[in-house]
């Protein structure tokens, strides 16, 4: 290696993201699906956890014990901060993938997850990754690997060079300033250059608002997601040649919505699919079909496969739980090429049955819906669709009481220590809020955002007196020197802030709170 960090950013704090398909509660739906057996989970690795959010999410909401890595030291304290704060036992070592995944005192795992980091890491590093993966992973486990992937990166790529060229130019005068300062100059000289109408632009029209996007975005994002010194874009094939020389095969791909063709294909190119025998080349073909930019799979070492009787009656005990209000869950839906509306004749039932925020199985639920002439293939496709857009959740696996409740303590621990967190003044170097706590009841992440955690933190200090909600938060983002916004509009004065707290406070308690305590968050 050159240096301690391998040619990535390092100065801009990475986000505080949660990703849902690191958790192995998500397998057995997504698995069942395809006609697959999931593995049963108990040890879980992450490769490059970044800020560690959603491995100590994992770790506190179940009974896995997960072990994981990251180079960078500022990082890997805040993950085990978590790790102490839950009392989950998660390992999260400050370390180089060369380091860590040579040590000889690690177990052989059932999960291992990668989120990212096999785009943004030399090849030195993936080399060792892949040996990890080779010697590691168990007979039946599972690997979950997200990338950037051809076509939807190939008109990008260049300019992606070229803004990386201009930060890293020798002799250029932002040479010596922070990253920050010097993706905005590479930024401004690419809008320059745009303005110079390169034929690069004329040839690809849509770089233009691609470009006015990503001065947009903030440089905790830009900064990690491309302008570190590797960067790859790997076609499905390639990715499928190098994992088979270890004995994986592709399972699935662990976004749901992935899973249903029929919203993402159109019928012509869902008859072209049904026409490819060989799975490799329909994954590559249906890349195309809509562009993909970003692959999240599920790759098996040796696969179990369920006959059509096993898999019919492990989809119909899957259990799935709301995370959105019914009224909150759009029906309009952007895939990648048009907007789809959802059949309000089928959903409409099914939030329904849903809006009591308890789990339901789907032979249970396709039972209580068969008077709306719903079967559970409907229901199936609906709840993967609700799934898929962040809406609802499969459930792990029924644990004993003792573990429930020993999950419960964690993840009440972790909530605890979150929502404390969000009443300090956030440093100027961080990379924002965290938008998420964990659910005992998921085994994973629930978007809560800022102000509602403080609702929430306000909630343990004065009950269920609403009126004093107001108040008890005011204090935290005046504090900050923060204001809230209103319809575009920051609110400046003390009353008007108020004001609109208790309106906030009012709508919380009515619709998102009774969700949270469902969930067990609150």
């Amino acid at each position: 290696m050159n240096n301690w960090n391998d040619g990535y950013v390092v100065d801009i704090a990475y986000t505080y993201g949660y990703y849902p398909g690191m958790n192995p509660a998500r397998l057995p739906l997504a698995f069942a699906f395809h006609g697959l057996q999931a593995p049963a989970v108990q040890t879980a690795c992450e490769l490059g956890f970044g800020q560690g959010l959603s491995t100590n999410f994992h770790a506190a909401a179940s009974a896995v014990r997960w072990w994981g890595n990251d180079f960078n030291p500022h990082q890997a304290a805040f993950a085990q901060e978590l790790a102490a704060a839950s009392g989950s036992g998660a390992q999260m070592e400050d370390s180089s993938f060369s380091r860590f995944c040579r040590r000889d005192d690690l177990p052989d795992f059932d999960f291992i997850a990668l989120h990212g980091i096999w785009s943004w890491v030399s090849q030195e590093n993936r080399a060792v990754i892949f040996d990890f993966i080779d010697r590691k992973l168990k007979p039946g486990g599972v690997l979950y690997i997200s990338y950037n992937t051809q076509p939807g990166w190939s008109a990008f790529m260049p300019l992606r060079d070229l803004l990386v060229q201009h930060t890293q130019q020798a002799g250029n005068e932002e040479q010596g300033l922070p990253t920050a300062a010097r993706i905005d100059a590479a930024l401004a000289f690419a809008a320059r250059m745009f303005e110079a109408d390169p034929v690069y632009a004329q040839a690809n029209p849509f770089m233009r608002d691609r470009l006015k996007l990503l001065q947009q975005q903030s440089h905790s994002y830009l900064a990690h997601e491309y302008f570190n010194r590797d960067w790859h874009a790997e076609s499905f094939a390639d990715m499928h040649r190098q994992l088979a020389r270890a004995g994986l095969q592709f399972a699935c791909s662990s976004h749901y919505a992935d899973h249903l063709d029929m919203a993402n294909l159109t019928p012509a190119q869902r008859q072209l699919i049904q026409e490819i025998d060989d799975p490799v080349l329909l994954q590559s073909v249906r890349d195309f079909m809509v562009n993909q930019q970003f692959r999240r799979d599920y790759w098996v070492r040796g696969a179990q496969v369920l006959d059509e009787r096993q898999r019919v009656q492990a989809l119909a005990l899957q259990s799935v739980v709301l995370l959105t209000e019914p009224d909150k869950v759009p029906l309009t839906i952007q895939n990648v090429a048009s907007e789809i509306t959802l059949n309000r004749l089928i959903y409409d039932p099914i939030l329904q049955a849903l809006s009591d925020y308890q789990p339901h199985t789907l032979v249970d639920l396709a039972a209580s819906l068969a008077h709306r002439n719903l079967n559970l293939g409907q229901v199936l496709d609906s709840v993967l669709m609700l799934i898929g857009t962040g809406h609802a959740a499969p459930l792990p696996a029924e644990a004993d009481a003792a573990t429930r409740a020993q999950v419960a303590r964690r993840t009440d621990a972790l909530n605890a220590y979150l929502l404390q967190r969000a009443a300090l003044p956030l440093p100027v170097a961080d990379a924002g809020d965290i938008g998420h706590l964990v659910s005992p009841v998921t085994g994973g992440g629930v978007r809560v955002d800022r102000i509602e955690q403080l609702f929430l933190l306000a909630r343990q200090d004065c009950g269920d007196d609403i009126d004093a909600w107001p108040a008890q938060v005011w204090r935290h983002i005046a504090a900050q020197g923060k204001r809230l916004v209103r319809e575009g509009v920051r609110l400046e004065g003390e009353a008007e802030n108020l004001a609109e707290l208790a309106t906030q406070a009012r709508l919380f308690a009515r619709t998102r709170l009774p969700l949270l305590r469902a969930l067990q968050v609150a």
